[in-house]
């Protein structure tokens, strides 16, 4: 077979130089056709678009057209020609075809559809079907926006520790890092486990956040974010949780809770504008094919400014509508931790736009959040989406180092542990704020899909640890 150089697909339909001889190579689709021509639908990859290859069927071997099977990996040489049917531009006309890689008919992804239950179980193969294809350019699209929005903003891009002593959270669901034997595990008179002869000598975890160290880094540099992935052992088996997902966690010295709201929307919209901007083919492939509302969603995201709203005005809106008769699973008053389903009703039928909600009771949100002067309330802030429900979480910090101790003691957070980030409000401290973006939240909102496990291309929940 002739050496030419390879053309990926999508720039193969940039190209108007109709009559070039091309390469192209990728994995077949489908292939149908009559006793003399045949038409392959090739794709590698590049774009959700396949590339049509009309085969004249006189001018190959039949032992070599029987290896071209769905699934199959080619190789081709062909002359690149303007295309008579509808849909795609170029079509290649085949003079050379070489069979790089065989597939039998034992493959999964034979031409129907699938469940999504069902391409879970195969999450090795799934990246080839057009939706996943879609989902994970889309990831990948979003990743790119995320570093673009910060470092144009001259934030820093910092890295935090994925193994860790510290529960930012204070949640306790933490997985442990240990490199001893559990079959035989030493302890002291009181049962407790012995670190001394661990790896780090003492009790370690996987992160579940960067924030703490992130604030280090923001006193530091000014502007930073954090990019990677976080593990939390719950065990929550629903649509919206994942035991390792990835999360965006920028700080910001000398930003308030007010500087706070305003970089949140402002970095979300941009997200959503450069999904619509640079994923349009499987932006609308996912409108077309799973979720008709999802480009009208994106862009009334873009539309509005998100409603501000203190969480005490929040649940007097819920509670007039269970006066007017709107049923809600889980009940709502003052001091309640809202559920998706609250966040969700003041987004898409109250609102109907986004909407940032403020000044959260203290009881239901983090040791560090900035207390407000009526001491009931802290100055955190959510932003939820339609379809989602939470999509950000944050706050303004608690800057003063006396508060911030008599906080952690009430809560009794172990001490040795947090000296490190209390220093912090002993050397020089400031105000600053930050916020929490779950990446595959953001995701389930570009792509329209229903399921955060399908998202992530190896989903890790309870129970699931395949491939």
């Amino acid at each position: 077979m002739e050496k030419i150089g390879r053309t990926k697909i999508v720039d193969l339909f940039k190209r108007e130089d109709f009559g070039a001889v091309v390469n192209v190579k990728g994995w077949v689709r489908t292939r149908r056709g009559s006793k003399q021509v045949n038409f392959i639908a090739l794709n590698d990859g590049s774009t959700i678009n396949n590339v049509q290859v009309v085969v004249d069927l006189a001018n190959f071997d039949e032992d070599m057209l029987k290896l071209i099977t769905t699934g199959a990996c080619l190789s081709v040489n062909g002359v690149m020609v303007e295309s008579v049917g509808s849909g795609q531009k170029v079509e290649i006309q085949a003079r050379e075809i070489e069979v790089l890689g065989v597939c039998d008919n034992t493959y999964p992804l034979q031409k129907k559809g699938h469940s999504m239950e069902f391409l879970r179980e195969i999450a090795h193969l799934r990246p080839r079907t057009n939706t996943f294809g879609a989902v994970f350019r889309i990831r990948h699209n979003m990743a790119i926006a995320i570093h673009k929005f910060f470092h144009d903003k001259g934030f820093f891009y910092f890295h935090t520790p994925l193994i860790t002593a510290s529960d930012c959270e204070g949640a306790g669901q933490m997985f442990q890092v240990t490199t001893m034997n559990l079959y035989d595990l030493k302890k002291n008179e009181a049962g407790s486990i012995i670190y001394d002869d661990d790896f780090f000598g003492k009790q370690a975890s996987l992160t579940v956040s960067g924030q703490l160290e992130g604030e280090l880094a923001a006193t530091a540099l000014g502007s930073i974010y954090t990019f990677g992935p976080t593990f939390r052992a719950e065990n929550s088996n629903t649509p919206r949780h994942l035991a390792e997902f990835w999360m965006i966690e920028p700080e910001v010295a000398f930003n308030d809770i007010l500087d706070n709201m305003d970089l949140a929307e402002e970095f979300i919209k941009y997200c959503v504008r450069w999904a619509l901007d640079n994923c349009a083919d499987d932006v609308k492939f996912l409108n077309d094919m799973f979720d008709k509302e999802l480009i009208g969603r994106l862009q009334g995201v873009l539309k509005d400014d998100f409603v501000r709203l203190p969480y005490t005005d929040g649940i007097k809106i819920l509670e007039e509508a269970v006066i007017k008769g709107r049923k809600f699973e889980f009940p709502v008053y003052w001091g309640v931790d809202l559920a998706s389903e609250h966040e969700r009703y003041l987004v898409e039928e109250h609102f109907k736009r986004p909407v940032i909600l403020t000044d959260y009771p203290k009881e239901i949100k983090a040791f560090y959040m900035k207390m407000n002067d009526d001491n009931k309330t802290v100055r955190a802030m959510d932003v939820l989406f339609p379809k989602i429900g939470e999509i950000i979480g944050g706050s303004e910090r608690e800057s003063d180092y006396n508060k911030l101790v008599a906080r952690i003691e009430e809560l009794h957070i172990p001490m040795k542990d947090m000296w490190w980030y209390l220093d912090t409000r002993k050397f020089g401290t400031c105000p600053h704020s930050g916020f929490g973006l779950g990446f595959e939240r953001l995701l389930l909102f570009v792509t329209g899909m229903s399921n955060i496990r399908d998202v992530i291309p190896f989903p890790r929940t309870p129970r699931n640890a395949e491939f």
